[in-house]
This record gives structure tokens, sequence and C-alpha cells, in this order.
């Protein structure tokens, strides 16, 4: 294995387990559905190959900006999109590695760069796909037969053919700002991840996933930072977009991990709104999570701050404008009905009904 290729591969379980005292459940007085939940297990990576493919994805998408995409959200539509890395400066590179890079970025522009990192289910194969090859020296499996990736052939070659550029250029200033950011968010998560874990769950009505939860830090998290994909679970986060960073961290993780819990939620807003005979609301159940993961982590800092004598946290929808740009009717009813809730003052199926019956 290359140097610049070596694994980063951080659990959180041993460090977790050490957080003092079982946390109080506040949500409803609801608890999980199992006895004894499982502890948050995180794996950290900072993986070369699906760096560069987001690299190369960010850069193909540049010049012409980010496609609309409609199954996106008007919130998250009209808020603040990621800045794109900063691109490796052709006139640094000699002829040779100039003409590789620049053919991997038109391959990318031409074939990828339209495609969804989320919703297209090419490219979350693809990304599941370098996250597990990420100790390989090739993805055709010439080194090693177990290296054999099975993309596409024309994207083996792409990448192959960029990764020397790559790797000699800007992978190591990449690896090194995703370890920084790894170095800030994990003395969070040892201090305070094992409350949000139970109480995230326990809002949520449903059981921390047993299995560890794989994150990979990337230079360029798609157009919103992060993002997560199911079956399996797979956590995407940028290690330099702006809002991703400070106790910020600790909400992105925590939010993106939530996206493994939203099931019961969304089934029962489903249900009330059927009930009633009302429409669906587009991604009431996202704002929702946004709201809650946001509210935990402030008060499991609001102890901390308030000796310290600093403001309170901002949780990320606020901060960033995700209510103001589209979700303010959300806002509205997940102040008014679900905030009870996770005060512990009602119940999930009562709070959920008021949601709904107020949209």
């Amino acid at each position: 294995m290359c140097g610049a290729r070596r694994k980063t591969t951080v659990a959180l379980l041993g460090i977790l387990l050490a957080a003092s005292g079982a946390p109080a459940v506040r949500a409803g007085q609801q608890a999980p559905s199992s006895t004894a939940a499982p502890v948050p297990v995180f794996e950290f990576h900072s993986g070369f190959w699906i760096n560069l493919h987001h690299f190369l994805y960010a850069q193909a998408r540049a010049p012409k900006g980010p496609a609309p995409d409609s199954s996106r959200t008007a919130a998250e539509d009209a808020a603040s999109r990621s800045p794109a890395p900063r691109p490796i400066s052709l006139d640094a590179l000699n002829a040779k590695e100039r003409e590789d890079w620049n053919a991997a970025v038109d391959y990318y522009a031409q074939d990828l760069a339209g495609r969804d990192l989320l919703f297209n289910g090419d490219m979350v194969n693809i990304n599941n796909r370098l996250a597990e090859l990420e100790t390989c020296a090739d993805l055709s499996g010439r080194s090693m037969p177990q290296c054999a990736s099975g993309l596409r052939p024309e994207l083996i070659a792409t990448l192959e053919r960029a990764a020397p550029v790559y790797r000699a250029r800007v992978w190591p200033e990449h690896d090194r700002a995703n370890r920084i950011w790894l170095s800030a968010a994990a003395p969070m998560a040892r201090q305070m991840g094992l409350d949000l874990a139970h109480q995230l769950a326990a809002a949520y009505r449903a059981d921390w996933p047993t299995e560890k939860l794989r994150v990979d830090l990337v230079i360029f998290g798609g157009p919103f930072g992060a993002y997560t994909t199911l079956d399996p679970v797979h956590l995407t986060i940028s290690s330099t977009d702006p809002r991703n960073q400070g106790f910020a961290a600790l909400e992105v993780l925590f939010h993106e991990a939530s996206h493994a819990l939203a099931g019961a939620v969304r089934d029962a807003i489903v249900r009330e709104c059927r009930t009633r005979g009302k429409p669906i609301p587009r991604d009431l159940w996202h704002a929702l999570l946004f709201y809650t993961t946001g509210d935990a982590v402030k008060r499991a800092l609001s102890h901390d701050q308030l000796a310290a004598g600093q403001a309170a946290y901002r949780p990320y929808a606020y901060r960033f404008g995700l209510y103001a740009r589209g979700w303010s009717s959300y806002q509205r009813v997940l102040e008014r009905f679900w905030q009870p809730y996770l005060d512990g003052k009602t119940d999930f199926d009562s709070a959920v009904a008021r949601i709904v019956s107020a949209l």
C-alpha cells in the first residue's frame, strides 16, 4: 500500500463506551425498542479513490455550476451550496499530466457530472465501491484480484489515468484536510456522542444501527456538503465545507446518521396524512430531522457554553437559512408541536398528528 493512500479508520466504540452515565430519555419518555440500545460506532475513512472521484465530479461541474435537480426541495436548492474545491493548477503540470487530467475532467463532465450523488443509483454504487477499495493500487485487479472493482471499464481507465496526477499534486493536501476535520470532530463525538445517539433514537422511536456507520471524509461532499445513502448506511461528509466546521461538525455527523433512523417518522407522517386525506408535505420528515438533531446538539452543548459565558449554539437549519428559504411553514409547526415532544411534554403520535393537522 502506497503511503499516500494509507487508510484512516477510527472507530469510536471504546471512546463512546466511556461516556458517563445512562442518558435521560426526554422525547415523550419513549425509549428505543431494544432494552440495551447499541453504542454508536462511527468508522472514519480518508480514502484515495473516493476523494479522487468526488474531486473530479466537482471540477467537472464547476464551470457551469451545479445542475438543477428536481428531487431537491426548494429550501435545499435555495441554500448556499458547497464551494467547489480549488482546482489543480494546469500551469504546474507537465504536458502528459495536463493531458491525463483534462481527459479525466472531460469524461466526468460528459458522463457523470449531471448525475446526482445521492439519488442516482449508479453514483451510489460507484461511491460505495470506491470506498471499499481505498487501499487498492488500482481498480482493475491487476495488482490483486480482490481489487477488481467491477465498475465500467471506461470509468476505471479514467480514474487510473488521473490517479498519478492527483496523488502527486493534490492528494496530500486533501488527506491532510480530512484528518484535521476528524481531529476536531472526534473529541466532540467522544464527549457527547453516546447521549446524542440515545436521544435521537428515542425521539425517532427507532433502534440505533447495530453495525458500524462508515463515514468517508472527502474534499467535496456534493452541493450540500454531505449526504447519506442506505443499504448499507454510508455517510459522505466534506471536510472543507464551511458549513461543516466547529460545533456544526457534530450536528452534521449526527444528522447524517439520523437518516438511518427516519423510517418511523416518515411512516407516521404518511399515515397521518392519509388518515386526514391530506397530501404528504414534501420533505417534512427531512425538516424534522434537521430540527431534532439541531435541538439535541444545542442541548448537549448548552451546559458547557453557559458555564463559559458563550452564546447558545445555533442549529444548522437556522444558521444557514433552510427554514427561511422554503421551510417556514415547517419551522412554525415544528416549534409549536414537535418541540413539546422533544421536551417530554407530549407523545410522538400526538405531536405528528398536530403537525400534519396544522399544515
